[in-house]
């Protein structure tokens, strides 16, 4: 108790005579301060979906897949993707993969389903093209998103959408719910 009264007799000499200032009469700021977000662990977790897929990934020979560019787990009856092409559960959200590059799409095609999987999306539409502005006129991302899919844990199936949906340049993806 005594050094706390020593110092602040010390503090008094130092600083000397204070004058309070004037009371301005404005209310104290109650802004609520925002929730921190984790940003480095986003985009490290970004970073490593990414990565971890790959262009060169087989599709054909490790999974079933058919002719009408269409996809579904193993463990999933056949009956989904009738369901899938008709229409069964409503488009949610999409993707427009129109006119980036391949490693741009990559990186929004992951992003958009880590979004999808934050919001508890279940079908969504990804649009990647057709190819008709690609050297040769062959879609490139329209091979790529494919590949890309199938890696992914969370994607159960894909059919082509419909031509009202965008036809050959479109996937109709379910998602794990």
């Amino acid at each position: 108790m005594e050094r706390l009264e020593r110092e602040r007799q010390l503090f008094a000499r130092s600083v000397g005579p204070v004058t309070p200032l004037p009371d301005p009469g404005l209310a104290p700021a109650t802004r609520q301060r925002p929730t921190p977000e984790p940003r480095s662990l986003a985009r490290d977790e970004q970073a490593v979906l990414v990565e971890a897929w790959s262009d060169d990934f087989d599709v054909d020979s490790l999974l079933e897949t058919d002719s009408e560019l269409s996809f579904k787990r193993p463990s999933l009856p056949p009956q989904v993707l009738s369901k899938l092409r008709r229409g069964h559960w409503s488009i949610q959200a999409e993707l427009d993969l129109h006119g980036l590059r391949s490693d741009e799409a990559r990186q929004a095609l992951a992003e958009f389903l880590h979004a999808c999987e934050r919001h508890g999306k279940r079908c969504v539409r990804v649009i990647h093209g057709k190819g008709h502005g690609s050297p040769g006129k062959e879609g490139v991302l329209r091979v790529k998103a494919r590949r890309w899919l199938v890696q992914r844990d969370e994607v159960l199936a894909f059919v082509q959408a419909t031509p009202a949906q965008g036809g050959a340049g479109a996937l109709v993806v379910l998602l794990q719910g």
